[in-house]
């Protein structure tokens, strides 16, 4: 295993934590508004990578450092190359744009519900 091996596995497990936090961030957002914040503007960049198609930094690092390791880099998404290799063999970018982005959506309607249920009892 060389330095660039080991640097894309890092870009590896960066994403995977990146994704949980995106995904699963609003669950330790309760009464901390910094963190709150943090994961709105989180999920508001990934919306705005999957539906711009722009590469996402740690994708980008990770193929430099598989290319420099001596393995091929990947043409698509992080997203479609992983869940494509593991879950969803036939599943299309498009497809999996559209999920990822409904999903945010509906994690950031989570974050307004909480807001007003949090404002309405400011109000009690």
């Amino acid at each position: 295993m060389n330095v660039y091996t080991l640097l894309a596995g890092l870009a590896l497990a960066l994403h995977l934590v990146w994704i949980v936090w995106v995904l699963l961030g609003w669950l330790l957002t309760r009464h901390r508004p910094l963190l709150r914040w943090l994961h709105i503007g989180s999920l508001v960049y990934a919306i705005f990578i999957e539906v711009f198609l722009w590469p996402c930094p740690l994708t980008l690092v990770e193929n430099w450092a598989q290319a420099r390791g001596g393995k091929a880099a990947y043409e698509e998404s992080f997203l479609v190359h992983y869940l494509r290799q593991t879950i969803y063999p036939r599943v299309s970018q498009t497809l999996l744009t559209w999920v990822a982005v409904a999903v945010c959506l509906a994690i950031l309607t989570l974050h307004g519900l909480r807001w007003r249920a949090e404002r309405k009892m400011r109000k009690i």
